[in-house]
């Protein structure tokens, strides 16, 4: 980070600290199969600007509630996994695609990701990122906790705390609030990611894209409200 770049993100929070207030925004879903195509490209983003923006991950619930199951769906979802594998790279097990009795509810694992954050905020998108894999590739039941408990234990997560948060009915009312803020962002595509700096927003990404390019674009926007 350039002492230039820094003088003009302290110019746009209008402060004269090293905390930042302009922020990035990743709104996504863990059983959106684009978010999970883009994840590695997002990880170097927000890494890339981790010392220099805040950072807010929300769950947009892709399919919340929903009570189709994968076998209802598979046909549509095999071809959007075929697409996002060419894309990205990312492997998939279409197993699961078989399954006639878990439905594409996305809910609990967008929940799930909402208690990691409330526990250990530090770690959510590395637990986000986690349950993307554990579905796509290892294809787990996203809906059961003990799909959740090994990655709890990779990343340090009492798997006691997050049980009792995943399991509880606050957390079943928390990720609403995230659904809702979704809402008001104004975001109707998974992943999303945005930036608000200089009291506005600006679609950085929409669908999946190249960390070089969103870097670039973010960076821009950055200087152009340094002008302002």
């Amino acid at each position: 980070m350039s002492f230039v770049f820094l003088a003009m993100l302290m110019q746009i929070s209008g402060c004269s600290n090293s905390q930042p207030t302009s922020k990035l925004i990743y709104v996504g879903d863990p059983m959106c199969s684009w978010c999970y195509g883009v994840s590695k490209e997002m990880k170097q983003t927000v890494d890339h600007f981790k010392d220099d923006l805040q950072f807010e991950l929300v769950m947009g619930g892709l399919r919340p509630y929903n009570k189709e199951t994968m076998l209802d769906l598979k046909d549509f979802l095999t071809h959007h996994w075929d697409d996002v594998n060419k894309a990205s790279g990312m492997p998939f097990s279409y197993d699961i695609l078989g399954s006639g009795s878990i439905t594409y509810d996305t809910e609990p694992p967008c929940r799930a990701v909402v208690a990691v954050r409330e526990i250990e905020s530090s770690k959510a998108l590395a637990f986000f990122k986690a349950c993307q894999s554990a579905f796509y590739k290892d294809n787990k039941n996203m809906h059961l906790t003990a799909s959740y408990l090994p990655i709890c234990s990779e990343l340090g997560i009492s798997a006691e705390a997050f049980t009792a948060a995943f399991e509880s009915d606050r957390l079943k009312d928390l990720v609403k609030k995230d659904f809702e803020r979704s809402a008001k962002l104004g975001v109707n595509s998974f992943p999303t990611l945005l930036l608000e700096s200089n009291g506005k927003q600006t679609i950085i990404a929409r669908g999946f894209a190249r960390s070089s390019s969103m870097i670039e674009k973010i960076n821009s926007v950055l200087k152009e409200h340094a002008k302002n």
